[in-house]
């Protein structure tokens, strides 16, 4: 397996259709969707919600963010190759894992992971990567220096555990959103608008060795889309009472999709 013991680090082996052990004796249960839950010491729900994961799976699937995807499953085929390992940080419900696994190599090996059940669970439902796991990014159930390319698409950076797990001269990329990205939709609930603030991009121990910038317009023309928006993002918790009123009942919307997708090599 390449997701390890989480308690000793020690390697987990699949005993049986339903579990899996490490040599220490810790022991972890397969879920009926097919993943392990790796996530120690954190009892209740984490990550996005239900309503969240479920939201922002019917958005993707209309396409809205299609070329995204597209460009990050390039960038990660062409860093990539025969039996390579790929870690997707953070996967949410698998939407760019499977556009990643439909470009790289055959033989290539995928494991992701979410500190969402709810969100894994619909990844799982997918087939879009070998191993599946809930967790979190800041203690990650994998071994030191046994990862090819990590994905972080929209998730916490944990900086130091990505830089354990990355093999010397690994990847990451990790898509962030632009200054302008969903300001339309942003200007539809707010009297003041305003952009996105991009954080300098400089990583110890990382060098930058490629940037690439997406930015087109979206026109939302169904209420349901505009729903699926609105409630896949944190300004459905952020809204007043009066905003979501006002962009629920909206039947139409342009909005600017803005991205960055910065590529890493680690030092």
């Amino acid at each position: 397996m390449i997701f390890v013991c989480p308690k000793c680090k020690g390697q987990l082996n699949i005993t049986s259709a339903a579990a899996a052990r490490c040599d220490k004796g810790h022991s972890y249960d397969r879920s009926r969707f097919g993943y392990y839950n790796l996530l120690l010491g954190e009892g209740g729900n984490h990550g996005d919600n239900r309503d969240m994961v479920i939201a922002r799976r019917e958005f993707l699937s209309r396409g809205f963010y299609s070329p995204l995807a597209e460009k990050i499953a390039d960038v990660c085929a062409s860093l990539t190759g025969s039996g390579s390992v790929i870690l997707d940080a953070g996967c949410g419900e698998g939407y760019y894992t499977e556009c990643v696994r439909s470009r790289i190599s055959q033989d290539a090996r995928i494991a992701v992971f979410d500190i969402s059940k709810d969100a894994v669970r619909e990844a799982a439902k997918r087939k879009c990567a070998d191993e599946y796991a809930v967790a979190g990014s800041y203690h990650m159930p994998i071994a030191t220096e046994s990862i090819d390319l990590i994905l972080n698409t929209f998730s916490p950076m944990a900086h130091e555990e990505s830089l354990r797990v990355l093999k010397h001269g690994g990847y990451f990329v990790m898509a962030i959103p632009g200054e302008e990205h969903l300001y339309g939709l942003k200007a539809a609930i707010y009297e003041t608008p305003y952009k996105n603030t991009v954080s300098d991009t400089a990583l110890e121990g990382f060098k930058l060795i490629d940037k690439y910038e997406l930015k087109y317009e979206m026109n939302l023309e169904k209420s349901e889309d505009i729903r699926s928006l609105f409630m896949m993002t944190p300004y459905a918790y952020r809204t007043s009472k009066i905003g979501i009123e006002k962009i629920l009942s909206r039947t139409s919307l342009s909005t600017d999709a803005h991205f960055i997708i910065l590529v890493y090599k680690k030092d």
